[in-house]
């Protein structure tokens, strides 16, 4: 398991936010991306999760292929999970790979996307 203090982790993932592409960038207005520590167990029931399967990141909200003319909703949240990433990665240059991957994956899915249709 890799150890990377939770800032040095957030700023990881900010740096992931700031390599998006522009065009991409600035339709992300109404979503918050955060770090947590670990998922909540409930959730990974929830999901149907077995016993030592990690859930890196986790998209919550309404993606903006199910929206209708004049939605208003709370902001959209993406979850990034330190401790999961940090456990599946191998080195320090896996890590940013992975936190890059998974920050794009979970905003996908802000965008409509499901699992199937990622680019990876």
């Amino acid at each position: 398991m890799l150890r990377v203090p939770p800032e040095e982790f957030e700023a990881l993932v900010e740096r992931a936010l700031d390599q998006l592409p522009e065009q991409f960038a600035e339709l992300l207005e109404n979503v918050a991306v955060v770090v947590a520590d670990e998922p909540d167990a409930a959730i990974l029931e929830e999901m149907g999760f077995d016993p030592g399967e990690e859930l890196l990141g986790l998209y919550t909200g309404v993606p903006q292929t199910e929206r209708e003319v004049g939605y208003f909703g709370l902001p959209d949240h993406v979850s990034i999970f330190r401790g999961p990433l940090c456990r599946y990665c191998r080195s320090r240059r896996e890590l940013i790979l992975e936190i890059r991957d998974t920050v794009v994956h979970e905003l996908g899915h802000h965008f409509g996307l499901s699992d199937e249709e990622m680019p990876y």
